[in-house]
């Protein structure tokens, strides 16, 4: 969820996210260019990386597959937040969903790579609260 919030953040200082009614993107002192914009996320993601090689011990393969997953996986969610908000919803849901639905499968992609220890400790790290939140939000969203 950490992580969720500060793509999220970035999007919308950025501009990407104008559902607020461009108030957040008022705040941006500039309008970066999409090369700065990737770099940014690209930036995000290199520092997950080095904090699940370090906290899971991740071999080499291990660390190559989990950047694969967070690359495709992020840039696929702002892709999407980005098509919601050139469409001009503004219905924080919608964002919600978009990030639980993306988050569930980074989630997943995770399960394949590691094995049992490092299963248990990314659970105990969070992403075990984090998916029993998710699954919350989807319960109440299928009501």
């Amino acid at each position: 969820m950490k992580l969720f919030r500060i793509v999220f953040l970035a999007l919308a200082l950025e501009g990407g996210i104008t559902a607020f009614g461009g108030g957040l993107s008022a705040l941006a002192q500039e309008q970066k260019s999409p090369e700065q914009q990737e770099k940014e996320l690209r930036d995000v993601i290199d520092k997950e990386v080095e904090k699940y090689t370090r906290t899971l011990d991740l071999d080499f393969a291990q660390e190559f597959y989990i950047d694969s997953i967070l690359t495709h996986d992020f840039f696929a969610m702002r892709a999407e937040m980005m098509e919601k908000s050139a469409a001009r919803v503004s219905n924080t849901d919608v964002y919600m969903a978009i990030q639980d639905k993306w988050y569930e499968r980074i989630y997943q992609g995770f399960r394949r790579v590691l094995d049992e220890d490092q299963w248990a400790k990314y659970l105990k790290n969070g992403a075990g609260r984090e998916k029993k939140a998710r699954d919350k939000r989807e319960a109440k969203r299928s009501k």
